[in-house]
């Protein structure tokens, strides 16, 4: 494989793991309360980003011809890619993320999944939030474990993480109490009902096409109704954009707001819905695209509304797995299996496309049709948790992911 600036490989983040064993001596380390200390956020993109568009190989000969219509042109191109290195760029649509590369504050992961290997959108996000390798088997969420793993903090301050939701994610239920502040006037799309319809017609193309093409209608008539939000007007730079991405922004507004204070919480986790594009997907614009400029549009203003804690802050932006490297019938993509992911802000040692990338010949391709992953997520989750917010090695491998024993932690994510 070609390393450059930009691109590490799987060989070398694996030659450093065994510095696990030698950390399992470190203590766990209390939060600080005086408005100084670590703060995590992560987004969780439902519904299954395309990781080819959101990251795309424009330096793979395979990508345009399995790509077709959805391929991102190669940066320089008219709508091209924001470059990254010889090999990756970022979709157009992600100015601030591609800022905040050339600035030392984002990395990119790509060719990664979590353990899970079948195509059900439930399950594949049961597996990412509670860090198993199967979609049952705990009550709980990875983040909330990691939350009990850290020392009891003040009494009159319990709960140290937010949901920015209207319920409380997988991710963070469990022992640890939590919060939950939704910043929506009224009800979405019963995304759980979509999730479940989709799962039972997984294999039925036809369905699932027009399940994604009524969804995104109703979503474009929410839109233009322009229902409002309880956290605040939409801004002036928000004007005319589409509902959902009004609703990440508000999302992250709200996060920012809650991390900031002193007595507030550290940690927050935010959703975000609607990356089920197995219809009419487009390429550099189009629905995915303005999806991809919603969330840019929310990590911007979580920048900006952290203020003097960015530089404490990491971003984690993740998805349950990703879509097939070729069009379906419906000019959109089908559940796949790699994707990508971001780790983005002021305490990440950014600037680098971390990937093994596999390639997109037939023969890579995993069943002839996905992404193979070469990258195992709990690799990040657990380089952050003991990096950013050191939770103690040992509780990491016993509680926090149990048996992941072959998913050892990517250090060196975080500035020391």
């Amino acid at each position: 494989m070609q390393q450059s600036r930009c691109s590490v490989s799987r060989r070398r983040f694996l030659a450093r793991a065994g510095a696990l064993a030698t950390s399992a001596a470190l203590p766990t380390v209390l939060f600080a309360r005086t408005g100084g200390g670590a703060r995590l956020v992560v987004v969780v993109l439902r519904g299954a980003l395309d990781g080819l568009a959101a990251v795309p190989p424009h330096g793979d000969t395979d990508y345009a011809e399995l790509h077709r219509e959805l391929a991102i042109p190669a940066p320089g191109s008219p709508d091209g890619a924001l470059p990254l290195d010889a090999t990756f760029g970022l979709h157009p649509s992600l100015g601030f993320l591609h800022e905040r590369f050339l600035g030392g504050e984002l990395i990119v992961f790509q060719a990664v999944a979590s353990p899970y290997r079948d195509r059900s959108h439930f399950d594949g996000q049961n597996v990412l939030e509670n860090g198993l390798t199967q979609p049952i088997g705990t009550a709980d969420g990875w983040l909330n474990r990691a939350l009990t793993a850290l020392p009891a903090r003040f009494a009159v301050h319990r709960e140290r993480a937010v949901a920015v939701s209207q319920n409380v994610p997988l991710i963070l239920r469990g022992d640890e109490p939590v919060l939950s502040k939704s910043p929506l006037a009224t009800p979405d799309i019963d995304e759980d009902l979509l999730t479940r319809l989709a799962d039972l017609y997984s294999k039925d193309d036809w369905f699932s096409a027009r399940l994604s093409e009524g969804v995104q209608g109703e979503k474009l008539a929410d839109d233009r109704r322009g229902i409002a939000m309880v956290s605040e007007p939409p801004s002036p730079a928000m004007a005319g954009k589409p509902r959902a991405s009004a609703q990440l922004v508000g999302a992250a507004r709200m996060a920012a707001s809650m991390l900031g204070g002193d007595a507030g919480p550290e940690v927050a986790v935010i959703e975000a819905t609607g990356w089920d594009t197995h219809a009419n997907q487009g390429g550099s614009r189009g629905a995915l695209a303005q999806r991809l400029a919603g969330l840019d549009d929310a990590l911007r203003a979580l920048s900006e509304g952290m203020g003097p804690l960015w530089p404490q802050t990491a971003v984690l932006v993740v998805t349950e797995f990703g879509r097939t490297a070729s069009v379906n019938g419906t000019r959109g993509t089908d559940h796949g299996t790699g994707g990508c992911a971001f780790l983005a802000g002021g305490a990440v040692r950014g600037g680098r496309v971390i990937a093994d990338w596999p390639g997109l010949t037939r023969k890579a391709l995993l069943d002839g049709r996905d992404v193979r992953p070469t990258l195992d997520l709990r690799s990040v989750f657990k380089a952050v948790l003991a990096d950013h917010i050191r939770i103690d090695a040992r509780a990491l491998t016993a509680r926090v992911f149990p048996n992941s024993q072959g998913a050892p932690p990517l250090h060196e994510l975080i500035r020391a």
